[in-house]
């Protein structure tokens, strides 16, 4: 392999990768939600063309606005509301992710976005589970290593976070590896929900919290100083706590200077963050400051459905931007893997028995 050229799209696709944010419920494959749109009974669907719904999800979320680009998620919930679709969606995506290359992934979801026909919380979270360790399944027999965990979303604008959270340290040894709320951030801060932090933290449970994508830097003080955030769910938006002078000197603000210092991790969405308006394009897009000034950035895709993309077109568009090449990669994986939910000695086996031999085997001369 020529070191010096940019990775192609295939080099990218073998490239193990670790996906820290990703909704379950903004990742099925067009014709899933087509077919389980029929077995059903849901009739909501803009269309049953595979094709053209395909086109519809991404063209609908591409609004500029967080808001519009949440209502595309009325159809995907609309059609995983018994335990054998959310099965089905958790396999399918598992599969999909490993075929990407992607060697770890937390898959995240709202359960109370799912108990419309009589589920419990409990039998959805069973569900997920059943699926991921029949994706697991299916990705290992193919010759691809995934190890897949739950994240449990509360939605903000509910009054359920306790009750999440609860759910959450209740199924912890059983494939679920945190917390997090999620939707609206304007006029939904995250101190509404304190009762379900504290008791993520009195439990020893670990959460991340969506943070400084529609909102500003208020929601990131937040998340972190009051509710105690391990990681920021997207947290673009400390990009305006960095001050860049015409003469190219760079001035960091208390709370941008606090994130680096901790090495809060950062869950950022580059094309998600294009369409909900947080970044004017991926050029613009302030992954590219942050990671020079050595934040530690990481790469996801938020939801696949929506933004049209997987983490390995995301990699090709921070390389086409950035014009970054192979040991950026690994240090963005490499962050990712630190910062996530999972034991420690389970990470450095990751780091050091998959993602450090399957980049050196992607740039050795023979590759």
């Amino acid at each position: 392999m020529d070191t010096t050229s940019a990775p192609s799209r295939e080099e990218l696709r073998k490239a193990p990768k670790v996906l820290l944010h990703d909704h379950l419920d903004g990742g099925l494959r067009p014709r899933t939600v087509v077919e389980l749109a029929e077995s059903t009974g849901y009739d909501g669907l803009p269309t049953t063309d595979v094709d053209e719904l395909g086109r519809w999800f991404t063209e609908a979320a591409d609004s500029g606005s967080l808001e519009k680009y949440l209502e595309t998620f009325a159809h995907t919930c609309g059609v995983m509301q018994t335990e054998d679709a959310l099965a089905r969606v958790a396999a399918e995506a598992v599969e999909d992710l490993a075929d990407d290359g992607v060697v770890y992934a937390e898959l995240r979801y709202a359960p109370e976005l799912f108990v419309e026909r009589g589920l419990s919380l409990d039998a959805v979270v069973r569900a997920v589970a059943d699926g991921i360790t029949e994706g697991e399944r299916r990705a290992n027999a193919a010759g691809r290593r995934i190890q897949a965990h739950q994240l449990l979303c509360a939605m903000r604008q509910h009054a359920r976070a306790a009750e999440i959270a609860e759910l959450t340290i209740r199924h912890r040894d059983s494939g679920v590896a945190g917390f997090d709320i999620a939707g609206p951030e304007d006029g939904y801060p995250p101190t509404r929900n304190l009762d379900a932090f504290e008791y993520m933290r009195s439990n020893n449970g670990h959460f991340t919290i969506h943070a400084g994508e529609a909102f500003g830097l208020a929601s990131i003080w937040e998340a972190i100083q009051h509710c105690g955030a391990e990681r920021l769910g997207h947290g673009v938006r400390i990009a305006d706590d960095v001050k860049i002078s015409p003469y190219g000197e760079v001035s960091l603000g208390r709370l941008a200077a606090y994130v680096r210092d901790r090495r809060i991790p950062l869950e950022l969405c580059p094309s998600s963050n294009v369409q909900t308006g947080a970044a004017s394009s991926i050029a613009e897009h302030p992954f590219g400051v942050l990671a020079k000034l050595r934040f530690r950035v990481t790469v996801n895709t938020d939801n696949r459905l929506m933004s049209g993309c997987s983490m390995s077109s995301e990699f090709a568009a921070l390389v086409d931007a950035f014009g970054y090449g192979w040991a950026d990669l690994q240090w963005f994986t490499i962050n990712a893997m630190k910062s996530a939910f999972m034991d420690f000695d389970q990470r450095l086996d990751v780091i050091n028995n998959v993602i450090k031999p399957g980049y050196a085997e992607l740039t050795s001369p023979q590759a």
